[in-house]
């Protein structure tokens, strides 16, 4: 187990490594090798993070891919690790002929998955704390990144990684699927090729699902949790479950109301909704010009992120956006109807319905429609662009954390997104950049 000290050391030596390391060309492969089922022609896979979502969905996904191969798994839980590696192994030896699988190797410490040259990509699901840290480092040791959602803690982290990436030039995918449902996509591509003329209005909505919690005394470190090493570049603070995750479970973990880790509602469900907000604005590579918002957060407990959120947004382009916590939707109203998407029924609903039957023609705006998970390792193949890459998946985070500094200041905000910076309250833009306590600087 990593004692303070050390992962104090590994903190500053990352950092270090960084400074030092040259920057990697892409690698340049003909899509034209990809097609059989060598394992030479395999993508191969590290899985970092192995809780509720990587284990029940992104590792499924990829153990269905005859052109993928996850070949190590990471968790600081031991119970996670073994049942993933377990699930790995038991997936390819039914599906590869006798004496053929080598097995897949399991890890605690994610770096020695970004030491091995013999992994091309990785999969990271951790908690969202985590996120910055192991996608920089990834990019440095020359890996490509599927990152889940939301990708940062703050605006000046998704700079840090979105400027990383490009950098080094990996291949980038944040991993949002909600560009992959046919109702939203379908949506955007009828809004940009004008079925509803000319956008004035945005309404998007996220679910309601962070509660506060009652305040729980410190607890001893579960024997499978190496907790050090779950904080790492998050404060100090004493273990209780609440904190961290049910034990041997994967129900909805604790950490995702508490600050520290994750800003809650605000930004998980909204990094999905507002994303497609974002895709049919043609605003995904830029940001509002002003903000204001109100909102509600507990008054006492562990739990911390916002109960309630209202906030409003105009873009450039003199687009208004609503965003609140009520259901799963995105609604775009123009001056010759409106189109609205719902998640929960994977519907479409539209004022004229004749939108819905309109046809886009072989010259209009035809987006792809394809699984996030395809479009990560078609990516990989072809040294392409994702359909959703780190500066897209930093925009969308910070719409969201651009509401969520509105909200924590009280004050209607000017925001450039050019500079990213605010221009009319220093306040603000003190919360750009989240203090931490532990040795991590970006």
């Amino acid at each position: 187990m990593l004692r303070s000290s050390t992962r104090r050391q590994f903190l500053r030596n990352s950092l270090a490594a960084g400074a030092a390391t040259a920057v990697l060309g892409p690698t340049i492969v003909p899509s034209t090798v990809f097609g059989a089922d060598a394992p030479s022609n395999r993508i191969t896979i590290g899985m970092i993070g192995m809780g509720r979502q990587a284990y029940q969905s992104n590792l499924k996904t990829f153990l269905g891919f005859s052109d993928v191969q996850v070949v190590a798994v990471n968790d600081v839980d031991a119970w996670r690790l073994d049942n993933a590696k377990k699930a790995v192994e038991k997936e390819y030896a039914n599906q590869k002929a006798p004496g053929t699988f080598k097995g897949c190797s399991a890890h605690k410490d994610f770096r020695e998955i970004l030491d091995r040259s013999d992994i091309d990509a990785v999969m990271i699901s951790t908690p969202d704390h985590w996120h910055v840290p192991m996608a920089t480092a990834a990019a440095r040791a020359g890996k490509d990144i599927c990152c889940e959602k939301p990708l940062t803690l703050s605006i000046a982290e998704g700079r840090v990684l979105s400027d990383t990436v490009t950098r080094y030039a990996r291949v980038f995918r944040t991993d949002s699927e909600f560009r992959s449902h046919q109702c939203f996509q379908k949506t955007c591509e009828l809004v940009l090729n004008g079925r509803i003329g000319k956008i004035h209005t945005i309404r998007t909505g996220v679910p309601a699902g962070d509660i506060a919690g009652k305040p729980q005394a410190p607890m001893p470190v579960p024997e499978e949790l190496d907790y050090d090493l779950w904080l790492g570049p998050a404060p100090a603070a004493p273990y209780t479950l609440q904190r961290v995750h049910p034990r041997r479970s994967y129900d909805r973990p604790g950490w995702m109301r508490v600050l520290d880790y994750c800003e809650g509602m605000v930004t998980n469900w909204g990094a999905h909704l507002n994303d497609i907000a974002q895709w049919g604005n043609e605003t995904e590579r830029t940001g509002p010009i002003e903000i204001e918002g109100t909102g509600k957060f507990p008054t006492d407990g562990l739990w911390n992120v916002l109960l309630s959120l209202d906030i409003r947004y105009k873009f450039a382009n003199g687009v208004r956006m609503f965003y609140s916590i009520s259901r799963p939707y995105v609604r775009f109203e123009g001056d010759e109807g409106w189109i609205e998407a719902d998640y929960n029924t994977r519907s479409i609903k539209a004022e004229p319905e004749s939108i819905l039957k309109s046809p886009i023609g072989p010259n209009g705006i035809h987006l792809p429609l394809k699984g996030e998970k395809r479009d990560f390792i078609d990516a990989v193949k072809t040294r392409g662009q994702t359909l959703a890459d780190a500066e897209t998946g930093h925009r969308t985070t910070s719409l969201c954390q651009l509401g969520h500094i509105a909200i924590r200041t009280g004050r209607k905000l000017r925001w450039d997104p050019d500079a990213e910076t605010f221009t009319n309250n220093e306040t603000a833009n003190r919360l750009l950049s989240r203090p931490m306590r532990s040795p991590w600087r970006l």
